[in-house]
């Protein structure tokens, strides 16, 4: 708690975490939905926003509201679960090849430089359009996790290096203390932040990919997320028939989502900076 407190005293990560709260709320109320989000024409088609339609209508027949609490809470379940996975590998490799060294750090880098070096989006788009009708949240966000770990792996393996020359680790090995224990209980307290900070952006970084490859047709369109509903509103031409609460919605809530997602990363990064921490300090006591 004390950390969260110190971390709202900064204007931008107080900003993202009210909108992500926000955000966050509105995605628990699909549990409330009172129709199937997947079902057409449940409603007149292309009404504007009143009070019984509070973002109006789209014409597939359903409630621009209740749409988008559902596109919220899938595209959040997709980069959770693809921040969770990428994150796991880069810990693995990341401390792996930083504490063990030599032919295995060299062998996980070459992987690691291998998959820097794809060019991701064509990737995606063939894999994508080879298994589009079985994809599902948790596989989207397992096929995004493949490939969001290099650039975290090789952090996590910087700060272990460092570790790996600091005088706790020479005493803890000479007090019998095994590799395993040393790395986890040692070192994963040092890496932990470094995790929290880019778990965060990852999870920008999934969102995005998620709305490229549904506005590009190759994901899974039954499943309301912030990128199928931009696909159904760009294919059913929304701007041109004036239908502008529908293209709006998706877009708005979007680019709130990505500002406080980076004003949340941006922010974490500074407080696990220790010089930057004590610059805040001095600030506050003024």
């Amino acid at each position: 708690m004390n950390v969260l407190r110190d971390l709202l005293r900064d204007g931008k990560f107080r900003f993202g975490f009210i909108v992500i709260c926000i955000l966050l709320f509105l995605a628990f109320l699909s549990f409330f939905c009172p129709y199937d989000p997947t079902r057409w024409n449940i409603f007149p088609r292309d009404l504007p926003p009143s009070f019984q339609h509070i973002l109006g209508t789209n014409s597939k027949g359903q409630d621009v509201f209740w749409e988008a609490t559902f596109a919220i809470r899938n595209s959040l379940i997709i980069s959770v679960i693809a921040a969770l996975f990428s994150r796991i590998i880069a810990i693995i490799v990341g401390l792996v090849a930083g504490y063990l060294g030599g032919r295995v750090d060299r062998f996980l880098m070459f992987l690691s430089d291998s998959f820097l070096i794809l060019p991701l989006l064509p990737i995606l788009i063939l894999i994508s359009s080879l298994i589009k009708g079985h994809l599902s949240l948790f596989s989207l966000g397992i096929l995004l996790g493949i490939f969001g770990w290099p650039w975290d792996a090789r952090l996590i393996r910087a700060q272990v290096l460092s570790l790996r020359e600091r005088e706790f680790t020479y005493t803890s090995i000479l007090s019998g203390y095994s590799t395993l224990n040393l790395v986890i209980k040692e070192y994963f307290p040092f890496v932990l932040p470094l995790v929290f900070s880019t778990v965060i952006n990852n999870m920008g970084w999934s969102i995005g990919l998620e709305v490229t490859l549904s506005i590009l047709g190759l994901s899974n369109l039954a499943i309301p997320t912030l990128g199928t509903t931009l696909h159904w509103a760009i294919n059913y031409q929304a701007m041109l028939l004036g239908i502008w609460w529908w293209l709006l919605t998706p877009i708005v809530i979007s680019v709130f989502l990505f500002i406080s997602l980076y004003l949340l990363s941006v922010s974490i990064s500074e407080y696990s900076d220790p010089r930057t921490r004590i610059q805040r300090i001095g600030i506050a006591k003024e």
